[in-house]
């Protein structure tokens, strides 16, 4: 648990349940992170000191989905009390998935629990912000929901470079001499990692509109972080559907790469074919034993028709050879 006083944040006790009356008096706001959304949901219910707020959290969670995978929601209460749920996005480089968390967070006047499920780190990042005297992008309880949701973009943005140096370097994969078939699935377990993460961006973006209405009952105008955070979304969502497209762009060029290659092998199957087909025309005429064939009698004839079946065949193997074919 954190509190801000006159001089920043600090951690004042870690595990347990909190309790109000256990609180410094000159608390300006208090922060509690719990372990899972039932925590949330008991802290919650021992902290908030007005009914909306207990309310507004219970209908946020029996309307948000499955615990375990919960939906992008938001809340908002008459008096200033919001109930976020936000996805998460972490990158495993080893091999090179896309992983989804989720954060919930119940926002009131002097007050904020929180809870995230996932690898994203994204509490872990804001706890460290505080503490460090990072400005704050607001003020009080509200300072870490703004400081969670520029962490939550934050970090998408870390998953959206991952993600194009991925791409760069299936990029040099396709395009490489060596270039084989396996290359698509690699392309296609990449472009699934894609819609995951823009599954899990696209809803925050959803919903800071009305994160914006909310902000503004509260600070009487849209913060300038807000608007950070919009432009965020909006440019990881760009990035990550380019990324998608050049994905869509090297399968079209390897298939073409795939075509142009058998092609190739084709024409040469049928250069070689042609050369073979002439001494065994020759060969078959010879071989039908005819009683009135003169060149059977002639002492040449043997010599001159395998002359005739090596010099047919080498002009066919520079035609060939001329044309490309070969």
């Amino acid at each position: 648990m954190w509190i801000e006083r006159s001089d920043g944040w600090h951690r004042v006790r870690d595990g347990g349940s909190p309790d109000v009356a256990a609180l410094p008096q000159d608390a300006r706001a208090t922060w509690v992170v719990t372990d899972d959304l039932d925590g949330l949901v008991a802290v919650t219910h021992a902290l908030a000191t007005d009914a909306h707020t207990v309310l507004l959290l219970d209908r946020h969670v029996l309307h948000a989905g499955p615990s375990d995978r919960p939906h992008a929601r938001l809340d908002r209460g008459a008096g200033g009390q919001v109930v976020l749920t936000a996805p998460t996005l972490a990158f495993v480089p080893r091999t090179g998935d896309v992983q989804t968390g989720w954060v919930t967070c119940v926002l009131c006047p002097g007050l904020v629990v929180m809870t995230e499920q996932g690898d994203a780190g994204v509490l872990a990042a804001v706890a460290a912000r505080l503490e460090d005297d990072v400005p704050d992008p607001d003020q009080g309880a509200y300072a870490v929901a703004a400081a969670m949701l520029l962490v939550l973009v934050q970090t998408a943005g870390y998953v959206e470079l991952e993600i194009g140096d991925a791409v760069s370097r299936i990029e040099r994969t396709v395009f490489s001499p060596r270039a084989s078939g396996e290359v698509l699935g690699d392309v296609y377990d990449l472009k699934r990692e894609i819609a995951e993460a823009r599954r899990a961006v696209g809803p925050v973006g959803a919903l800071l509109p009305e994160l914006d209405d909310a902000w503004a009952e509260h600070a009487r105008r849209s913060p300038a972080w807000l608007r950070r955070v919009q432009t965020a979304v909006d440019r990881i969502d760009r990035h990550l559907d380019g990324h998608d497209g050049l994905l869509g762009d090297m399968v079209a060029v390897h298939l073409a790469q795939v075509s142009v290659r058998q092609n190739e092998d084709m024409r040469k199957i049928s250069a070689w074919a042609a050369m073979i087909a002439v001494p065994t025309l020759v060969a078959g005429v010879y071989g039908m034993n005819f009683r009135h064939m003169p060149e059977l009698s002639w002492t040449i004839g043997y010599p001159l028709a395998l002359a005739t079946m090596a010099v047919t065949s080498l002009l066919l193997w520079r035609a060939f050879r001329r044309s490309g074919w070969l």
